[in-house]
């Protein structure tokens, strides 16, 4: 079993600011940092060090070369990562004092991902592998179309949100992670409650309310409470949250547990100042025992 991941590469700038920038405003940083990033990267690390196979299928340029090198080092499989002629895509992410975050992305070679490039990537996957997207790479369409025929789980992790792009994959997943805002902003653009949507298992995560998991096959709605930490940077939570889970599943744990890891991870992780490079693994939750 595999998680294949169609997902974003970034190269992170981080900048410690006192706090998030106003319109017009000019602030000095107390402290900035690189890293390796992109909510697609951040997955397939997660996934990797939550003891599953993670094929990452993805593009970057010549100076994403080290960030391909560093996914290799934490465990993933980055033999489907093409290196294309646009630059590596980034972000700036300014961290205030209290954790939150505000984020700027420049997409780069995450949006000259091709049809092609993911039906190579494909070309072993079966029923008992995974395909995981996001919202940040082009021909997610293309991806979940060819990993649906396959028989493969769909999942999508719709970040950054975007109605419409939920909407043309919706016919194709087996699971929707989204957070509350994005499940509020869903429900509204579609007319329907998230019990009534045609995808079997729906998660939302809700921060300091913890998650929500629904089975519009059963007709069931839980709620697992939230693990209560101190963040200092919640930068990367929520995709340290479905790579556990993810993982989880594809290793064939029942969904409640494969949800009680990925918070856990996520626990861990809002203590942490970084993304891909400070995710948790599992020895790091079972040493914990959060929650």
């Amino acid at each position: 079993m595999a998680v294949y991941n169609l997902g974003s590469i970034n190269v992170d700038l981080f900048y410690q600011v006192p706090h998030l920038l106003a319109p017009g405003e000019t602030l000095a940083a107390t402290e900035h940092r690189r890293g390796l990033g992109g909510k697609g990267a951040n997955m397939s690390v997660a996934i990797a060090r939550a003891a599953a196979r993670a094929v990452h299928i993805g593009a970057v340029g010549a100076d994403g070369r080290w960030a391909v090198g560093r996914m290799l080092e934490y465990g993933v499989d980055t033999r489907q990562i093409r290196e294309i002629g646009e630059a590596t895509g980034h972000a700036v992410i300014m961290v205030d004092a209290r954790g939150e975050n505000a984020i700027l992305i420049h997409p780069g070679a995450n949006h000259a991902v091709l049809e092609p490039h993911i039906a190579e990537a494909l070309a072993g996957a079966g029923e008992a592998d995974t395909f995981l997207f996001q919202n940040e790479t082009s021909a997610q369409i293309e991806g979940a179309a060819l990993a649906s025929a396959k028989g493969m789980r769909v999942v999508y992790a719709a970040a950054p949100f975007d109605a419409e792009a939920v909407k043309a994959v919706l016919p194709m997943l087996d699971m929707l992670v989204m957070n509350a805002v994005e499940a509020r902003q869903l429900s509204e653009a579609m007319g329907l409650d998230l019990a009534d949507l045609p995808v079997r298992d729906v998660i939302v995560t809700l921060g300091a309310d913890g998650c929500r998991w629904l089975n519009t096959d059963l007709g069931t709605d839980r709620n697992f409470p939230a693990i209560p930490v101190t963040p200092v940077d919640t930068t990367g939570a929520g995709d340290t949250f479905t790579g556990f889970l993810v993982a989880a599943l594809d290793r064939g744990l029942p969904m409640e547990q494969a949800i009680s890891l990925g918070q856990q991870a996520g626990a861990i992780m809002v203590t942490r100042h970084g993304t891909a490079d400070v995710i948790p693994d599992l020895k790091d939750v079972e040493d914990a025992r959060l929650g």
